[in-house]
């Protein structure tokens, strides 16, 4: 997974046009392998490969972001419930090597869009 800068998807220019929040250090933009509907990535706009090589400055921003996008998620999407996670590494499930934090809506049973299936996410 020494995927460099030049190689790296959340690095691209045309990832600009998918931003849905930004600020100084980070943006938000829709996962684009969505583990439910309303899954969102926070994105750090220096290329760094896993989150305990950020600055302060970006960690602290990062978690002000994942607060405002919820709020946003919420008006849009409705869910009941979130997971916040970041994978650090191939072994931890990192297939990106960018730092970001996923933001995942939940939606309780019974509803049409639980879920979105992605086979990334269930492959053994």
């Amino acid at each position: 997974m020494n995927i460099g800068k030049l190689d790296c998807p959340f690095c691209e220019s045309s990832i600009r046009e998918k931003v849905i929040l930004e600020g100084n250090y980070v943006f938000a933009i829709y996962d684009q392998y969505p583990v439910s509907k309303g899954h969102v990535l926070v994105i750090t706009k220096r290329h760094c490969c896993d989150y305990f090589s950020l600055t302060e400055e970006e960690k602290m921003e990062a978690w002000k972001m994942i607060s405002e996008i919820q709020i946003w998620v919420k008006e849009k999407h409705t869910p009941d419930g979130y997971n916040i996670g970041i994978n650090i590494s191939e072994a931890a499930g990192q297939t990106i090597a960018h730092a970001h934090i996923h933001l995942i809506p939940r939606y309780k049973l019974g509803r049409l869009d639980v879920l979105v299936f992605n086979p990334l996410v269930f492959a053994p």
